[in-house]
Formats: C-alpha cells, structure tokens, sequence
C-alpha cells in the first residue's frame, strides 16, 4: 500500500512538471544550476563574514573564552588609536601604489613590445607567464633563499659588495619593503601586459591607420588614439592588481612576518598576528573587517570609472 501510494505522488509531482509553461521549465532547471553555487557562496562567503562581523563586536580572546564580553564598537574605536594598526594601514598602502604603479608601467611597455602578433612574440609572451604561474607563497621562499645575507645566490653578494644591509634585504627596515614591492611586480606584471595586450590587439586598426596617413608621430598617435581607447583595460588591470595587492600576505609573512620590526606590517599580516599569535579573535576580526571595507570602497571607486569609461569610448 505504501509503495503504491509513492507511485502516485511521484506521478503526480511529474505531472504537475509536465503542465508548467517551457520559461517555468526553463527557470526552475536555471534555479537548480545555480543552486550549488549560491550554497557554496552562503557556506564559504556570506557566513563567514557575518561571523566575523559578529566577533569583532566582542571581547573574544582563545586564551579566556570564558570571560567573552559585548562591547559594540570598543574593538573598531581602539583601531583608530593603535599606532600599530596606524603604521599597517601606511604599509598596505605604500605597497599598493607602489606596486600597482610599476606593474602597469613595466607591464604596458611589454604590451607595447608584443603587440606585433608573430611566432617570436608568442613564445615570449608564453614565457613572461611563468611567474603568474607560481604561488605568492612559493615565490615569497624563493626570494627568501636568493636574497639572504649568509648563503643566498643574490643576498650573499649583495651583502658583500656592501649594497645591501649586513644582514641582509629584509632585515632593514629601509628596504624591506622595497623588496618584497620588488618581488610582487616580478611576480603579476606578466598578468597585466596579458590584459593590456589583449586590449591593444582590440583596438580598431582603422583608426591608427587613418592617424598615421594623417602624420601622426607615433608618441602622439600612442597619446591621443591608443591610451584613451586603452583606458577600459587599463582600469580593469588596475581594478584587478589594487584590490590584490592590498589584501596582500603570503609573500609577507613567509619572507618578512611583518619584520623587522613593524616596517613590512599589512593589514592582512597583522590580523593574523593578533588572531594567531595573540589569540585576540575581537580585534583581528576587526582588523579584517576594516581591510575589507577598505578594498570595498576601492573596487567600487574602479568599477565606476571602468564604467564611465568604457560608455565614453563606445559613445558615436
């Protein structure tokens, strides 16, 4: 009796399938593909975040988890007078401008140089990609074993020749974070003569061409007919390596650890401190929430220029 009452209900419910109209068909089957996804977004994205915003309203250390207290924005009032926290915000944001911008000046002089689309380009542009290839981290410890002092391939000469600290690149405050701005530019500038490449092979032909009968030079051709058609790329690249390199860590905290002293501490690096080393899960949630709110207000600041942009270079 039971079996045969599941047969029913079963036909039933494909029956009740059956009478929906094809777009009802068609958008309960797109609900169910996107399904996993937006799951995954609330388990791994959404959740966490709450969470975080949850903690970082508490007084909530590892160490007493007993002794966990409300105390609203206590965490956020104290982050605007920590001289710690004060000196991470100057470092991330040193390392972002810094880096960024010698990412996409290198990065458009590589575009520029293989723009020409030829067998040697090709084999150039798929050996530049190399470095994109390799983890922050995995490339944070190569760096580490060629630039220290005592047996590093670089570090050793360096400091012998006297043109680096005795101890080493990353042992002096003064060009500690120098190198690791080095090292992210080694590292992601392929990346962004990609996007500017792939912006540069865009461009009407048309229009350079008509500018070069014309007589153009090609500085002023580059000038007044390549950047401003380039602009939407350039921001996407910018968008791209911004928000990146101010969430930055991996490279960070395996070459450095935020040393010496607080002169290569980020945003990302002192968080991990305070919710790793210190056990204080309050402040370094709230630690990130600012870094997040930080790198929010940054894409949102790109994303409109891309747009306005972008409507500006399609405009007849």
């Amino acid at each position: 009796m039971a079996i045969s009452t599941s047969v029913v209900s079963s036909a039933s419910q494909f029956a009740g399938f059956r009478s929906l109209t094809f777009p009802q068909r068609r958008r309960l089957f797109l609900v169910a593909l996107a399904m996993p996804a937006f799951i995954y977004v609330l388990g791994f994205g959404v959740y966490p975040l709450l969470k975080g915003i949850w903690y970082s309203l508490y007084d909530y250390s590892l160490l007493k988890p007993a002794r966990t207290q409300f105390v609203g924005f206590e965490n956020y009032r104290e982050l605007m007078f920590d001289s710690d926290m004060q000196q991470s915000l100057i470092n991330t944001i040193l390392f972002t401008i810094a880096s960024v911008f010698f990412e996409l000046l290198l990065a458009f002089a590589i575009a520029l140089a293989l723009w020409r689309d030829d067998q040697f380009n090709r084999i150039c542009l798929t050996l530049i990609l190399v470095p994109v290839t390799i983890t922050p981290l995995v490339v944070g410890l190569i760096f580490k074993g060629l630039l220290l002092a005592d047996y590093g391939l670089v570090g050793y000469y360096l400091s012998q020749w006297g043109l680096s600290d005795p101890r080493g690149l990353f042992a002096s405050p003064r060009t500690a974070l120098a190198t690791l701005i080095f090292i992210d530019v080694w590292e992601w500038t392929p990346l962004v003569a990609l996007i500017l490449l792939a912006g540069l092979k865009a461009l009407p032909t048309d229009i350079l061409e008509a500018a070069a009968v014309d007589g153009a030079k090609p500085f002023r051709i580059f000038r007044l007919v390549t950047l401003p058609l380039m602009l939407p790329s350039v921001l996407l690249a910018l968008t791209i390596r911004t928000i990146d390199a101010f969430r930055v860590f991996d490279s960070v905290f395996v070459t450095t650890g935020g040393g010496p002293g607080n002169a290569t501490n980020t945003l990302m690096v002192y968080a991990v401190k305070e919710g790793l080393s210190f056990f204080n899960i309050g402040k370094a949630s709230a630690i990130a929430n600012v870094s997040l709110l930080c790198t929010a207000i940054i894409a949102a600041c790109l994303i409109f220029l891309i747009r306005h942009f972008d409507k500006k270079a399609t405009r007849p």
